[in-house]
């Protein structure tokens, strides 16, 4: 009996561990790609090229906006829209990718990251964990942006914790 409970576990680990390392589909790489480029034009801070990620009918969605942020934008047009003064009122950021990964059949990725904002006139760095998912049509495009994130470390880093819902 023993003999054979190894035996099982043995295979299992084996079969475990071939389901895992699976190759990645050419749509997974292609998506897990372009949520890569997406960071990239925050950076940059570029809202063109931002919104030329995003398909016409994309939402952004922010769950937890709390009164004080943006609840997101609907389209391409509103996308760029919604990056365009946010660019202005930092010198920089960066976000540092600690794990990203693609679901279903490559046309969702899961990203989680941490974020480095450069307050203006040397006011410090506002940092916060975020979260987000990111849905892509056959194209390559994203339909959807969700971004999760500490409200309450963002209201704060910004100094607007009083206004909290």
């Amino acid at each position: 009996m023993i003999r054979l409970i190894i035996v099982f576990l043995f295979f299992s680990c084996q079969y475990e561990n071939r389901e895992n390392s699976l190759p990645e589909t050419f749509t997974a790489k292609k998506n897990k790609a372009n949520t890569l480029a997406f960071f990239r034009a925050l950076e940059a801070e570029n809202a063109e090229q931002v919104a030329e990620l995003f398909s016409n009918d994309a939402k952004h969605i922010n769950p937890y906006h709390s009164g004080i942020f943006p609840k997101g934008a609907n389209s391409k047009e509103g996308i760029k829209s919604y990056w365009e003064p946010v660019f202005p009122n930092f010198d920089g950021m960066t976000f540092h990718i600690k794990e990203i990964y693609s679901m279903d059949d490559g046309n969702r990725v899961f990203v989680k990251y941490r974020g480095y904002i450069n307050l203006k006139n040397n006011a410090g760095v506002y940092s916060n964990d975020y979260y987000s998912t990111f849905k892509f049509n056959d194209e390559g495009k994203i339909t959807e942006y969700v971004e999760i994130f500490n409200p309450i470390v963002a209201a704060k880093g910004f100094g607007l914790l009083d206004k909290v819902k």
